[in-house]
């Protein structure tokens, strides 16, 4: 686990997977059924929830992480420490491709957090997305 930050300690870890399950309960997903939350924590200690907002022209639909993060940016919050993402109930529910890339733009090395069975992992953005799209040369 990283926790090198303070705010990536197990309790802080579970508190984020429980913003991010409460944001779930906003989700609109009327098609798929689907639902999930995100939560972004920046170093002020400051979260940011987002739920997956469905739409009927499918390609409109938003994911919860990259909700969250729009929102974020709303608030001057440009720069996340780490993100949680909470799907259904029991499911593993590791952000898609497009989020990854999304959220690469604003800190590739984040600490994503998942809960797999009870207990939560944490990977890095970086593992999850191994050469993420940049038009920096150095990344």
């Amino acid at each position: 686990m990283m926790a090198e930050n303070p705010l990536l300690e197990k309790a802080a870890v579970k508190k984020l997977l429980a913003e991010a399950a409460r944001a779930r309960a906003a989700a609109y997903a009327p098609y798929s059924g689907f639902c999930v939350g995100a939560a972004l924590l920046f170093e002020n200690g400051l979260t940011v929830s987002g739920c997956n907002v469905e739409n009927a022209s499918y390609s409109l639909s938003i994911c919860a992480e990259r909700n969250a993060m729009t929102t974020a940016l709303t608030k001057g919050l440009r720069l996340p420490l780490a993100v949680a993402v909470a799907g259904p109930e029991g499911v593993f529910c590791p952000p898609c491709g497009a989020c990854r890339q999304f959220l690469a733009e604003f800190n590739p090395d984040m600490a994503v957090v998942l809960k797999d069975a009870d207990e939560p992992v944490i990977y890095t953005l970086r593992e999850l997305l191994p050469l993420s799209f940049s038009l920096e040369e150095n990344r």
